[in-house]
C-alpha cells in the first residue's frame, strides 16, 4: 500500500508542476512576452492545453460563465492541494497503522 500512496503523491505532483508551468506560461502569453506564432511556445502551450483540458472541461461546465476570466485551472488547483493533504492526512491507513 505504500507504493500506492506514493504513486497517488507522485501522480498529483506531475498535475501540479504542469499546472503551475501552464498558468505561468498563459500569463507570459497573455503580457506579450511570448508570442504563439513562434513555433516551440504554439508547441508547448497546444501540449500543455491538451493534457490539461480532461481536468478543465468538466469544471467548466459547473461554473458560471465569466466572460474572459477562467477559474477552472484555480478550482482545480485547489482541488488537488486538497487531495494531497487527504491523502497525508490518511497516509497511516496506506502504511498498516
Amino acid at each position: 500500500m505504500t507504493t500506492l500512496f506514493q504513486a497517488l503523491m507522485l501522480i498529483l505532483d506531475v498535475i501540479w508542476f504542469v499546472m503551475i508551468a501552464h498558468i505561468i506560461m498563459s500569463w507570459l502569453i497573455n503580457f506579450q512576452v511570448l508570442n504563439l506564432r513562434q513555433p516551440l511556445v504554439w508547441q508547448l502551450w497546444n501540449g500543455l492545453s491538451r493534457l490539461l483540458e480532461p481536468l478543465y472541461a468538466p469544471v467548466r461546465r459547473f461554473l458560471p460563465n465569466t466572460g474572459g476570466l477562467d477559474l477552472a485551472p484555480l478550482v482545480v488547483f485547489i482541488a488537488i492541494i486538497i487531495l494531497k493533504q487527504l491523502l497525508i492526512n490518511n497516509a497511516g491507513a496506506f502504511y498498516g497503522y
